[in-house]
């Protein structure tokens, strides 16, 4: 087997496909009005969607731990990061298009092409990023506080403004569809190296494949895919709803 391709993690990354599937279903089903729910406050919803951005940078983590244990190169990382930097172009050409006033200028792979960057630059700190991964989030819930405290308001109005938000150390949350700063996100991308390296270990002493049993194999060629599926599942979603609809007002007509 590919040691950089760990079939239980790709199988990890298709359930949270899956899991965000579900969820943007749900969300669009919600824009155009077949249901009622509160995506931006209820903790039902919010809940979901950290967990689901949890899983992805995790897995991230770890595929590039993975990758970099079986000798990857920096050219092909560099051309898999302009794929995922090409699709975060994308996504804030298309969600400008749909949300003008609240279009996506830092969502979930604007954050992974930096975190990636970052994740291949400290994939050798080892068990260190543990405590790395922990203190990223601990700031992230710290900053508020002391930044209030501390900062002049106009270097609080500079940190909350779109041209340093990416950073995350924010006091007021940005009205944007999605937004996934370094802070705390880039904790939980370490977290997934750290782990990336165990599994790394683990896989080269012997102590286990990686593989997965027969019946989750489709989550394992779904994850293969995370990409190219993150980037047509919500216009396919989306145009089958419009379809639905349009069908619909013709047969009232």
């Amino acid at each position: 087997m590919n040691p950089s391709r760990f079939e239980a993690v790709d199988a990890l990354r298709g359930a949270a496909m899956l899991w965000m599937t579900a969820f943007h279903l749900s969300f669009d089903l919600n824009q155009f009005g077949y249901i009622h729910q509160n995506f931006y406050t209820d903790p039902f919803w919010t809940g979901q969607r950290t967990l689901i951005v949890s899983l992805f940078l995790a897995c991230a983590g770890m595929g590039q731990a993975l990758a970099v244990a079986a000798g990857q190169s920096w050219v092909r990382f560099w051309r898999r990061w302009a794929q995922v930097a090409g699709c975060a172009l994308l996504v804030t050409a298309g969600s400008w298009l749909m949300y003008p006033q609240t279009f996506i200028y830092f969502g979930v792979l604007h954050g992974m092409a930096a975190m990636l960057l970052l994740a291949r630059l400290t994939v050798g700190w080892g068990r260190g990023l543990w405590p790395a991964g922990a203190s990223v989030i601990a700031i992230y819930f710290i900053a508020p506080y002391a930044i209030t405290t501390l900062a002049s308001p106009r270097l609080v109005d500079l940190l909350n403004s779109p041209s340093l938000n990416w950073l995350g150390l924010i006091t007021v949350k940005p009205v944007t569809e999605d937004y996934v700063p370094l802070l705390p996100w880039l904790g939980l991308m370490w977290w997934g190296v750290a782990a990336g390296n165990g599994l790394g270990a683990a896989l080269k002493a012997g102590h286990w494949t990686g593989q997965v049993r027969p019946v989750f194999q489709p989550l394992v060629r779904l994850g293969r895919w995370s990409l190219s599926y993150y980037m047509v599942h919500q216009p396919v979603m989306i145009g089958a709803l419009m379809l639905i609809a349009w069908v619909s007002s013709q047969g009232r007509a």
